[in-house]
């Protein structure tokens, strides 16, 4: 694919993965760097789009592992939500703290549905890998990826307010 026509189809399709990027991430900023990451990784791929029967489709896909991927962990929430400083900790307050911000967060979790609570339960505290997880559940890798990853916005949400 040349560049003039490259730079066409990214026109077309920006609009829609800036829309995906920041539904994703509820985040406009963030939005916009998952946007220019596609955009990236759609230009590195330029001379196999062709292969594929809707670059669009691509695209929004390839936005959602991405933004996915920048939020996946809830051990990275957890650090975000609740910050450790070190030198704080030694303090009978600040230990005060933490044991409360932890004990809000279990309780948060406490209250997802049951599989989405099973499911991060197994593959956070238990460490199990997304396989493991489908294996012992009975469900595909999909289903627990999306039981993962609602559990985690719910988890945020209750956070944000």
């Amino acid at each position: 694919m040349e560049r003039k026509e490259f730079e066409i189809l990214v026109q077309k399709l920006r609009p829609r993965v800036l829309r995906e990027a920041i539904h994703y991430m509820d985040d406009p900023d963030d939005g916009e760097d998952i946007t220019q990451d596609v955009m990236m990784k759609l230009w590195s791929m330029r001379d196999r789009l062709e292969e594929y029967r809707s670059v669009e489709a691509l695209a929004v896909v390839v936005t959602k592992h991405l933004a996915l991927n920048r939020r996946r962990s809830l051990g990275r929430f957890v650090s975000e939500m609740f910050p450790q400083d070190l030198e704080d900790e030694s303090t009978p307050e600040s230990q005060t703290i933490s044991k409360e911000e932890e004990k809000q967060l279990l309780r948060w979790i406490d209250s997802l549905p049951d599989v989405q609570q099973a499911t991060l339960r197994m593959k956070h505290i238990d460490g199990l890998e997304v396989h493991e997880i489908a294996t012992l559940t009975g469900t595909t890798e999909n289903a627990v990826r999306v039981n993962l990853s609602r559990a985690r916005k719910k988890i945020l949400s209750y956070y944000i307010k």
